[in-house]
């Protein structure tokens, strides 16, 4: 199988794999820091490099909504958005998620206004959470460019059929160049395979069928629950697919992925870039005999429950960074659902919450370490305290 390295940064990696995916329709509006996707996919069209139908649109409901009436036809339909253009889409993905339509979605994680801010956080993919789209989020550009290709299966699987959000930071990765190992073209189109709509589209004359009809009591809570079974069925089924992906591409993707964890005492859980900054860390606190160790969930919805616990069974405390915050008074979106299903471990680790870089503000390997620290000091006291902690904020 022929492979190539490339210089690419995070937006023209999934660029790239929207190339190879090469959807029948991308409906799309620009907007920060995605707006790198839609403009290298427009050019491929432009050259004639797909057949995709490119529709640009006066605003990202207008995009979404194109999408829905794309995908409901029958077609491989894409798009990609962040922050605000998210937000505006914001009754639309709900009502894609409700019909069951496969959409495949980067977003490109980017602080939810107000005040305005262009920069890296994950406000907008979480406000979304319980949209019912699955997300997936990347750590960097090589695997944002492999997740946008593994969403099609999972999107398309027929035990799934749900729309997808393929998530990475803000400008850390869609706009850092690295070296991405592009596959052959012909190698995705084999794995994606032809798509087939597992459901009764509108073109189909012979079986009829209306989409968006007003379903009140009498049918709108059954419809609710398929789509809860759907996802309860995506947490079965994903696995199976990226197990396929890894031995077609030879590539080691992960539902969670733990890292040093074996004997680690400490640990901590945080999504996407970060995590390799933690990584850093890791080793350089384990060359001095600290046992630290690291969890990443690729996976956010469904919530990886069984691994999550596997995983953070093993420690003795644990800390949850969060890029956005729930305004709940109880901490952020990943440190609520991990507290919410660690509930059923029988080896329960002290759980402790930070927030950190709203609005695209860095944090240091100093940063994480201080993390470490805190909570090698909470195991030696026994105790935890200021469970709920925010990271290089000015008091």
């Amino acid at each position: 199988m022929k492979k190539t390295i490339t210089p690419l940064t995070g937006d023209q990696a999934v660029a790239e794999a929207m190339r190879q995916i090469e959807p029948d329709v991308v409906a799309a509006y620009p907007i920060t820091p995605q707006t790198e996707i839609v403009m290298t996919f427009s050019q491929f069209v432009a050259d004639g490099r797909v057949k995709t139908e490119m529709i640009p649109v006066e605003s990202e409901h207008s995009a979404m909504s194109a999408c829905v009436g794309s995908a409901a036809a029958g077609a491989r339909t894409m798009t990609a958005t962040s922050a605000n253009g998210l937000a505006l889409m914001w009754e639309i993905v709900y009502i894609a998620a409700s019909m069951r339509l496969p959409i495949v979605m980067p977003v490109v994680n980017r602080a939810l206004s107000g005040p305005i801010n262009i920069h890296c956080d994950h406000s907008d993919t979480m406000g979304a959470r319980d949209s019912g789209w699955i997300q997936i989020y990347a750590e960097n550009g090589r695997e944002a460019y492999e997740h946008a290709i593994l969403a099609v299966r999972i999107a398309e699987h027929n035990g799934i059929i749900l729309p997808v959000m393929v998530c990475q930071d803000g400008f850390i990765t869609s706009h850092s160049v690295e070296g991405v190992e592009l596959f052959g073209d012909a190698d995705v189109k084999r794995f994606i395979g032809e798509y087939k709509p597992g459901m009764t589209t509108l073109l189909d004359v012979d079986n009829p069928v209306t989409y968006g009809p007003i379903d009140l009591q009498d049918f709108y809570f059954e419809h609710k629950r398929q789509q809860t079974e759907a996802m309860k069925n995506a947490i079965d089924i994903i696995p199976g697919i990226m197990d396929e992906f890894n031995k077609t591409f030879s590539r080691d993707l992960k539902i969670v992925e733990e890292y040093m964890m074996d004997d680690a005492e400490a640990a901590i859980v945080v999504l996407s870039s970060t995590a390799g900054t933690a990584k850093f860390t890791v080793d350089s606190l384990r060359a001095k005999g600290i046992k630290a160790g690291l969890v990443r969930p690729c996976l956010f919805r469904p919530f990886p429950k069984k691994y999550i616990i596997k995983a953070l069974s093993k420690v003795k405390i644990a800390a949850v960074l969060d890029r956005a915050d729930s305004f709940s008074g109880c901490g952020g979106p990943l440190f609520s659902e991990i507290r919410s299903v660690m509930y059923e471990s029988k080896q329960k680790p002290a759980l402790v919450n930070y927030i950190f870089g709203l609005g695209g503000r860095d944090i240091f390997p100093a940063n994480i370490e201080a993390v470490y620290k805190d909570m090698f000091g909470m195991l030696k006291t026994g105790k935890v305290s200021n469970q709920i902690n925010y990271i290089g904020v000015r008091e």
